[in-house]
């Protein structure tokens, strides 16, 4: 029905859209200061989570689909996202001998030597960020974010 002005109601806000708001604009505040640590290194969030799957993936590294896979968000274009951190330093690339094409991504020890530089100001933000909320409820809101994100999985 529209209103007196010609536009059309919203629909009403259920408790699944409150939530939905509320998970948004937690993340983009937690995330504009995972940013704002991040900047004086010039790495981004989706470069360091990378710089971190890599380094868990050890010397054998991993080839780009993997990476893709492991991502906290999804990046349509990988291949450039290792270009830049290739031409940095911070990652390395070679083909596989048995198979070549695959291409092998490694941590270099610059990217290594980068993440131990920001793993404990990244924890001190996180512990700053949400420590407030004390052990039990840190515990259950990884609970229900995951239970969120297991039912989700087919939208």
């Amino acid at each position: 029905m529209a209103n007196r002005w010609g536009f059309e109601r919203r629909p009403r806000r259920t408790l699944e859209a409150e939530a939905y708001l509320e998970l948004q604009r937690t993340a983009d505040v937690l995330t504009r200061a995972v940013n704002e640590r991040l900047r004086p290194d010039d790495v981004s969030p989706t470069q360091f989570n990378v710089l971190r799957i890599l380094r868990g993936a050890g010397p054998d590294g991993l080839a780009c689909r993997e990476i893709a896979e492991r991502m906290l968000t999804r990046d349509p274009d990988i291949t450039r996202l290792l270009d830049r951190l290739e031409r940095r330093g911070l990652v390395a690339r070679a083909r596989e001998k048995r198979d070549r094409r695959i291409v092998r991504t490694r941590i270099t020890a610059g990217g290594l030597r980068l993440l131990a530089r920001l793993d404990d100001p990244i924890t001190e933000l996180h512990v700053g960020q949400l420590g407030h909320l004390g052990s039990a409820k840190l515990r259950a809101l990884v609970r229900l974010l995951a239970l969120a994100r297991q039912e989700n999985r087919d939208w």
